[in-house]
């Protein structure tokens, strides 16, 4: 088939090299212009340009799409089959959803109608969940709306983060789109609409999501939102005024003989190199490395020697 590619992130490499190995033909991959990165904020193209350019493929990188007569009428001199959408990161206009023959294919990281929206990896973990996995589905004008082509589950391991499992899912997705195509393409699969009453939300990540909550969260909850929030926002409170990071922790049962009457949710235990933070329903956190505002990264022992940190502080 004669497809054009639209993603950016590394999220969508596997599938982009998975549609050359397949044979297809890709004359344009589509993704969002350079962006500046790092402390030299040095421009830095996205993953699949990289990916498009060494294997030949021309790239174009439009700041908008919806009303962008040029990149349109290049579209439309293409007369793409099918436009496979991958982690693009910009809302397909009418015109480009009614262009190909077959449509336009998105791999979406979520068994939809599960956490439609930007971030459907990282909630599913932040949510707990021991199971998610990707979906193949027709694009519509709604947001992650529309109906479904073809689902595969996978595990979410107890210790896995948004990071681990964004990689096993983008090399999974990859051949569930290139059996999608071909099905749609003979015929064998079909669009089946959504359950909309099951959905729910997974919205764009924003830095306040990152906060420890102490008095609403338990201990497990806390620790799924960080592993969900990696590699940002990832984990932070607050000790005496200052920011503290904290990039490992572990829910673990109450530390026995505490010497803590009754402790609230925020309020620090210190046990010998052992530092522990009480959260809702009496349940305990332990917070194995952290970074103080200003300060490096450091593991619970070498920090307790080098801040006051004390049992019946409080945090946040």
């Amino acid at each position: 088939m004669k497809l054009v590619f639209c993603g950016t992130p590394r999220f969508g490499v596997p599938t982009l090299e998975a549609l050359i190995r397949a044979g297809h033909e890709i004359p344009l991959a589509v993704t969002q212009p350079d962006r500046p990165a790092g402390r030299s904020q040095e421009l830095v193209a996205p993953a699949v340009k990289q990916t498009a350019l060494a294997a030949g493929i021309p790239v174009t990188q439009p700041d908008k799409i919806r009303n962008n007569e040029e990149f349109r009428a290049r579209l439309e001199s293409i007369r793409p089959d099918a436009i496979v959408v991958v982690a693009y990161g910009r809302i397909i206009p009418p015109w480009m959803l009614a262009l190909p023959r077959l449509g336009c294919i998105n791999l979406h990281g979520s068994l939809l109608p599960k956490y439609r929206g930007a971030a459907p990896i990282q909630w599913a973990i932040a949510m707990g969940e021991e199971i998610t996995g990707n979906t193949t589905m027709l694009l519509e004008e709604g947001l992650d709306t529309g109906p479904i082509l073809m689902q595969q589950a996978l595990v979410i391991r107890p210790e896995q983060t948004a990071v681990d499992l964004f990689e096993e899912m983008a090399i999974g997705g990859a051949p569930l789109v290139v059996e999608t195509l071909e099905g749609v393409a003979n015929g064998t699969v079909t669009p089946s609409p959504q359950d909309h009453s099951r959905a729910t939300l997974a919205p764009l990540l924003e830095r306040e999501d990152g906060r420890m909550n102490f008095a609403q969260n338990t201990a497990a909850k806390i620790k799924n939102r960080w592993r969900g929030f990696q590699p940002w926002p990832g984990a932070f409170t607050a000790l005496e005024g200052k920011k503290l990071i904290v990039h490992k922790m572990d829910a673990v049962h109450g530390p026995e003989n505490h010497g803590l009457v009754a402790p609230e949710p925020g309020e620090v235990l210190v046990r010998g190199e052992h530092i522990f933070a009480a959260c809702a329903g009496n349940t305990w956190l332990e917070l194995m490395e952290l970074q103080l505002e200003g300060k490096k990264r450091l593991p619970a022992a070498e920090f307790l020697h080098g801040t006051h940190l004390a049992t019946g502080m409080r945090l946040g």
